[in-house]
């Protein structure tokens, strides 16, 4: 984990000061009861940012973290249970665990090892899932501590209650833990680590082409969330000083996710909010849960009071605002007075003369050798073979249909190539993980912008450069120069989802060149761009081909961006590769005006000859022999 950066700690300040504040009005002004509600307070908002490390930097929901609390619980009242009580009520424990009589935070270190064990043996398999498919094995694995649990008679009494735990925690040993766990959840949130999982949570395949291993990060996370859960089940059991699986399972994780959802599933200042509103309304409800005599008016039992009432404020909330009370941003990033405190007089200006990212290095070409393709049999690509030398640009065009994206998916690594081979200096790196493909001097943009929308836009660059900083480097340092480089150093702050489209273009290119590639893939990077923009996308295009040494290839079918960029033009159909050399041979090639305009057929009783649909009227135009006019559009 990388050391906090001063706004994570003015973030970690800013959201620790009202629980404190809290915890000190309540022992001076609500002795007793205040306590134990804020004690109970900072034990869930533990378990929540448990939960929250995995599920809101990765998007996946997790039912599962309840368990780890189990086990916490469990464990920690196992070693230190009253040992009279313990011969009564649990007397075929092992001797060596019988006779292992622990106070309570030596108890909770040894049950986090256990935690931790079952954590990496669950975790192995599901960080290798995504979506609806972990979330349910998370669930699975709920199921599976809570039938363990009432099966194992013998070390937790089944599904009696557990009773003779050491109620060792009140609201001064729960709070250090709550303020800890914030401090936690925030250093991951703002580390690199926790950038790119969340990353992965707008966009896991944008995220693997900028070097992610998505796996690994999804893992980490599954583990670190765990060990809080297992923290805040044993402060719980200590608390309450008796307990059953049943206190364990679906209810308590109704209302922890409920907390979770609620604030914003995405932001620690979210999830103390959350946690914060639910306990009040619980309070509350559980006041008018077994009814309530107002004089004339009297109201009767409602059973479930409190789960209904929870249900209700999650429904309004998500209704009026699906990303929860706080959003996708910390309370301290939305309080504009505290970024004085948090801008850094050392960084770098957008746009000074002395600001560029350092060239990539060697010499070698991009060899792309007999690249074939197919999906369940079908051919996509056959046979894909020319070399991209550094420095040069190479236009790939072809009908829609013809395997453009399909190449350059292969070329990258997010389908990697049926037959054939990619080399980098000789290195084939096809066969590499691909989330390793980028680092080998590799980078990318898609035909459909994938950005992490919820993400800002520098942070959608420190994420690329990131993947290939050196020891002793700030990735933001990179990642200014690169948005420098397409003209986006203003936007730094803005969220990428909230740039024009124009702007999000070019975002992807400075995404990519923040990789430091020795080579970039443009799939189609002026599509959807007027005149202007394209126009000042070409000159951004040349430039950092010409001050990189950057071999581009580009596919794209607007044909005078293809003609005034490019040095060869590569030219597929129907997934087979008809022509290669200089814009002005292919423009002239039969082969590639047949594939654009279909051969032309003699007239017949009245037929029309010409094109009739749109598209091909629009490229009879374009590509009419003998000659491709530049200024037309390959369609």
């Amino acid at each position: 984990m990388v050391r906090a950066r001063r706004e994570t700690v003015i973030g970690i300040v800013v959201t620790s000061l009202p629980i404190v504040a809290a915890a000190i009005i309540a022992a001076l002004l609500f002795p007793g009861g205040g306590e134990r509600i804020i004690a109970l307070f900072s034990i869930y908002l533990v378990a929540v940012l448990g939960i929250g490390i995995y599920a809101g930097n990765s998007g996946i929901v997790s039912f599962g973290h309840v368990g780890f609390m189990a086990i916490g619980a469990y464990a920690s009242g196992l070693l230190t249970i009253n040992p009279v009580i313990q011969k009564t009520s649990l007397p075929h424990l092992p001797q060596w665990l019988a006779d292992m009589q622990l106070p309570f935070i030596p108890a909770l270190a040894a049950a986090l090892l256990v935690v931790v064990f079952v954590a990496v043996l669950i975790g192995i398999p599901i960080a290798r899932l995504g979506g609806s498919a972990a979330s349910i094995a998370t669930l699975g694995f709920l199921i599976i501590v809570h039938v363990v649990l009432v099966a194992s008679t013998n070390f937790t009494r089944g599904s009696q209650t557990f009773f003779g735990i050491p109620r060792a925690v009140g609201l001064w040993m729960a709070l250090p833990f709550a303020i800890g766990a914030v401090a936690v959840a925030r250093i991951y949130r703002d580390s690199t680590v926790g950038l790119k999982l969340r990353a992965s949570r707008e966009d896991e395949i944008a995220a693997t082409a900028v070097g992610v291993n998505v796996r690994l990060h999804r893992f980490v996370s599954w583990v670190l969330g765990a060990v809080l859960a297992g923290v805040a089940g044993a402060l719980l059991a200590h608390f309450i000083g008796a307990f059953s699986p049943k206190d364990f399972y679906f209810n308590l994780t109704f209302m922890l996710l409920a907390m979770l959802i609620l604030g914003g599933v995405t932001t620690v200042s979210g999830a103390v909010g959350g946690t914060a509103l639910i306990m009040v309304l619980v309070e509350m409800l559980r006041k008018f849960e077994s009814g309530l005599d107002l004089g004339p008016i009297s109201l009767p039992t409602v059973f479930g009071l409190t789960d209904i009432g929870v249900g209700l404020a999650i429904l309004v909330v998500m209704y009026r605002l699906k990303d929860g009370l706080f959003g996708v941003r910390e309370l301290d990033e939305r309080l504009k007075f505290l970024r004085r405190f948090t801008e850094n007089p050392n960084g770098v200006r957008s746009g000074s003369p002395e600001t560029h990212i350092s060239p990539p290095t060697g010499d070698g070409a991009l060899r792309i050798e007999n690249v074939s393709k197919t999906f369940s049999g079908l051919v996509a690509l056959e046979n894909a073979n020319f070399n991209i030398e550094p420095g040069m640009v190479i236009g790939l065009i072809g009908p829609n249909g013809a395997g453009k994206s399909t190449l350059i998916n292969s070329i990258s690594g997010i389908v990697p190539p049926s037959t054939g081979r990619v080399l980098i200096d000789g290195r084939e790196i096809a066969s590499l993980p691909t989330h390793a493909v980028p680092v080998a001097g590799l980078g990318r943009t898609f035909q459909n912008i994938r950005l992490f929308r919820n993400l800002t836009v520098l942070e959608n660059v420190v994420v690329a450069a990131s993947a290939v900083r050196r020891h002793g480097e700030d990735p933001r340092d990179g990642a200014r120069l690169a948005l420098a480089e397409v003209g986006l150093g203003e936007y730094v702050d803005q969220l990428a989802g909230e740039l024009s489209y124009g702007a999000q273009r070019r975002l992807e290119i400075a995404r990519a060149l923040a990789l430091k590639p020795r080579y970039l893939l443009l799939d189609e990077p002026a599509a959807g761009m007027n005149p202007a923009e394209t126009e000042d996308l070409m000159h951004v295009l040349d430039r950092i081909r010409s001050r990189y040494r950057l071999g581009l290839l580009v596919v794209e079918h607007d044909l005078k961006l293809i003609m005034r960029l490019c040095d060869k033009v590569v030219v597929l159909n129907k997934g087979q590769q008809i022509a290669v050399g200089a814009p002005a041979e292919v423009q002239s090639d039969p082969a590639v005006i047949e594939a654009y305009v279909g051969r032309r057929r003699p007239a017949v009783s009245g037929l029309d000859p010409r094109p009739k649909n749109a598209a091909s009227l629009s490229a009879g135009r374009s590509l009419q022999h003998p000659a491709l006019k530049p200024e037309g559009d390959l369609g």
